[in-house]
């Protein structure tokens, strides 16, 4: 890694817990960036005030890659101390993940310093930059996009603090937006619009009329009253009604095969800022 260069970015809160990313986790699983990586190559960006959200990507992408291997970077030296103690346990033996994981840490921020200059097959940066401002999205994005192998993915977006409300961007190396997923726990579901709250920076802001993401919102909203009479079937039929009438209604859902999951992707055309 460089040596002499201050992280770039600023500290989070490092809030984490057990489990939180699973949604992510397992939609990056099933991604060609990291299924067809020469180099699996993936990092942690901001993993935060402990090692598990690093160690649970590292168990469910081993899944769809045995040879993955997981870089967790943090711009606090203490995170990264603490990390490396929990790893350290991990290696003992003494935690339910692998003795044998592939995962390391290591000082960096949005420069994403690696071993050797390789270049990640997946950057996921989770609850980082809710703390920025919209502005400094773009230029947080380019950094981290242009540390990416030729064909990486940057996944960029915000939970709630059990992984219940999730939304993520995916990116390419050019950092030029791709889709908008949003993944909910269906059981409890009042209304799908709750993930308004834990929208990306870039869209938390334009969830107002005229902006297309609100306009994605309230149609999902919409059709998933509409559907309430699939609800004695349980949430995932009313889940997966809704959805298909918000695509015969003209929205591009895609990935049909995940909605089952409490998913939803659409083109990032369909809610790009205005």
């Amino acid at each position: 890694m460089t040596a002499g260069r201050s992280p770039v970015g600023q500290v989070t809160r490092g809030t984490t817990g057990t489990n939180r990313l699973r949604r992510v986790d397992r939609w990056i699983a099933r991604q060609p960036a990291l299924r067809r990586a020469p180099d699996p190559l993936v990092v942690d960006l901001g993993f935060g005030a402990s090692a598990v959200t690093a160690l649970e990507l590292s168990a469910r992408l081993a899944r769809a890659r045995p040879d993955v291997e997981v870089l967790g970077l943090e711009i606090d030296p203490g995170r990264v101390a603490r990390a490396r103690g929990q790893l350290a346990q991990v290696r003992a033996g003494a935690t339910g993940f692998a003795t044998d994981a592939r995962v390391s840490f290591a000082l960096g921020g949005f420069e994403v310093p690696t071993p050797d200059g390789r270049r990640p097959a997946v950057i996921r940066a989770m609850n980082v930059l809710r703390q920025y401002d919209e502005p400094e999205v773009p230029g947080a994005w380019e950094r981290m996009a242009g540390a990416l192998a030729p064909d990486g993915l940057l996944v960029e977006g915000t939970c709630d603090e059990l992984g219940r409300i999730c939304s993520w961007i995916a990116l390419g190396p050019d950092a030029a937006p791709r889709t908008l997923t949003i993944a909910l726990r269906l059981a409890g579901l009042e209304h799908p619009s709750i993930a308004a709250e834990r929208l990306p920076k870039a869209l938390i802001h334009r969830n107002v009329p005229g902006e297309r993401v609100h306009a994605l919102l309230t149609a999902l909203d919409d059709e998933w009253d509409r559907a309430a009479g699939m609800a004695v079937f349980g949430p995932v039929q009313r889940w997966e009604a809704a959805l298909s009438a918000l695509r015969n209604g003209g929205w591009p859902v895609r990935e049909r095969s995940r909605w089952r999951l409490g998913e939803l992707t659409v083109p990032w055309s369909a809610v790009a800022p205005r």
